[in-house]
């Protein structure tokens, strides 16, 4: 069985800006330029260039291929994406979509559980897998020549689990184990948890992918297996090969492995949405482990699927603010002003709903958390006042670029911006002409979504959840009291 660290936890990812490869794939989800916009129709020819060169076909029963070719070595990455994730969890069932990934590793009547990982690795491969809100994937990496054997096992699972109430009994208690391990003895863990709770109120997204732990510990077999039944199926899934090989290879298998699983019948997909709210939310947490204060902020934003144009100004505003040394947080806060040893802002428009905007930051020595919010608020003024630098947009778009030309040299990379793009609502072209739509992006738009979504002196009704995260308080606390506290 695959290790607990299969689970890529999005709320991980979207802190994870410093990675050339995983910030590509966040902004993978913004791809279509503004109507009109005379930047975006004078792009030059080579911007106008697929960066990928993808190949896509559908079979008869749904499933939709994307092929990705890369012949510098004889190995291809096999990803299949389920369409379904927490959103789709029903009430008081939160953690069941990760849960039923963990399943599908144990078995079918042609595979016995724990047969799938050890026959990949057999053969030399690797393989993994991981839950998000809005989907789950299963990925292997393996030579050319094995790729046959790979979809067979793939598509037998897709259709054919067999849930063993005994490794399902086991199986939750390595869930329970993994949630204990990476979030209720992890206080950033488990305080970012309470942050995403407090700001997605009455929506799915408030509930962790792992779920909440008195809710997973009376999950059972009959739950899971509906799960399963319900939301896996080759109509609601999406394939990606990646590597040595082309469509017109790579179709014949693909009619023969995954043409025979039958389609279903799929639930519409809804959810319920965050209520307007006209206060903004506090949360500290006081915690022994943690030893220099962290500020941190958490907005609403649209995700690509809710306003592409918005989006996409949003993907280079973040980078303008954190693309790196010279870039406006690190550089006010930390080089000029002193105020901060760490700053950083973030945004995930990769969702089906809302996307996120963040911030997170570290004070120097003998500096307040009030004084660095206030910071960010003046930083954040003087940028709806005056906008950008012609330079600024200029150095930004030639980065953001640079990142789509190294992702060409990946494997998995590709593979895994194609999924997240394709399950969330983006198409290919959207990735393959990603760049030409970065730009189309003006200053003047930018400007615009900082003081729609980021003005601290009007918020509207989508004001951002604050949250600090402190050391431990001194002897002088009362004894019974919260170590967190949310306040209005």
């Amino acid at each position: 069985m695959p290790s607990a660290s299969r689970m890529i936890r999005p709320v991980l990812l979207r802190f994870c800006a410093l990675s050339l490869l995983l910030s590509f794939v966040l902004l993978t989800a913004s791809p279509v330029p503004a109507a009109g916009n005379a930047a975006g129709n004078a792009a030059a020819p080579e911007e106008q260039k697929k960066i990928f060169n993808a190949e896509t076909f559908t079979l008869a029963n749904g499933l939709q291929v994307v092929v990705i070719p890369n012949h510098r070595a004889p190995v291809v990455a096999h990803m299949v994406w389920y369409k379904t994730g927490a959103i789709d969890e029903d009430p008081s069932q939160s953690g069941i979509a990760h849960f039923v990934e963990h399943l599908m590793f144990k078995g079918t009547q042609k595979t016995p559980p724990g047969d799938f990982s050890k026959t990949v690795r057999a053969m030399g491969g690797q393989d993994n897998a991981f839950t998000a809100e809005d989907y789950t994937a299963y990925h292997e990496v393996i030579a050319r020549q094995n790729l046959e054997t790979i979809m067979e096992m793939e598509a037998d699972r897709m259709a054919n689990l067999t849930f063993p109430p005994d490794d399902v009994l086991s199986e939750r208690k390595v869930v329970i184990e993994e949630r204990r391990e990476r979030t209720d003895n992890d206080p950033r863990g488990y305080f970012h948890e309470q942050l995403r709770a407090a700001l997605f109120i009455n929506h799915p997204y408030g509930s962790p992918v792992i779920g909440w732990l008195h809710e997973v510990d009376v999950l059972d077999r009959d739950h899971v297996k509906a799960f399963y039944e319900t939301h896996y199926a080759p109509n609601n899934a999406l394939l990606i090969v990646s590597g040595d090989i082309t469509a017109a290879e790579l179709r014949p298998l693909a009619e023969k492995i995954y043409g025979p699983v039958p389609a279903k019948n799929l639930p519409a997909r809804h959810w319920t949405e965050t209520p307007p709210l006209p206060g903004l939310a506090t949360l500290t947490l006081h915690h022994p482990s943690i030893h220099q204060p962290i500020l941190q902020r958490l907005y609403r934003a649209p995700s690509y699927g809710q306003n592409k144009q918005d989006s996409l100004a949003l993907e280079v505003l973040q980078n303008i603010m954190d693309g790196g040394a010279t870039s406006r947080l690190y550089k006010t806060l930390v080089v000029e002003k002193k105020l901060a040893t760490s700053a950083g802002m973030s945004y995930d428009g990769t969702n089906l709903s809302d996307g996120t905007l963040s911030f997170a930051l570290t004070p120097a020595d003998n500096v307040s958390l009030d004084q660095l919010d206030h910071a960010v608020d003046e930083i954040l003024r003087i940028l709806i006042r005056d906008g950008i630098s012609d330079q600024e947009l200029r150095e930004s778009k030639d980065r953001m670029k640079d990142s789509a030309t190294y992702a060409r040299d990946s494997l998995m990379g590709p593979a895994m911006i194609f999924g997240q793009a394709l399950t969330t609502g983006a198409a290919i072209d959207d990735v393959e002409y990603w760049p030409a739509h970065i730009e189309s992006v003006t200053a003047a738009q930018i400007q615009d979504v900082a003081k729609r979504y980021l003005n601290p002196d009007d918020y509207g009704m989508r004001p951002y959840v604050s949250g600090r995260l402190l050391p431990a308080e001194t002897p002088a606390q009362e004894p019974g009291s919260p170590a967190g506290k949310a306040t209005p």
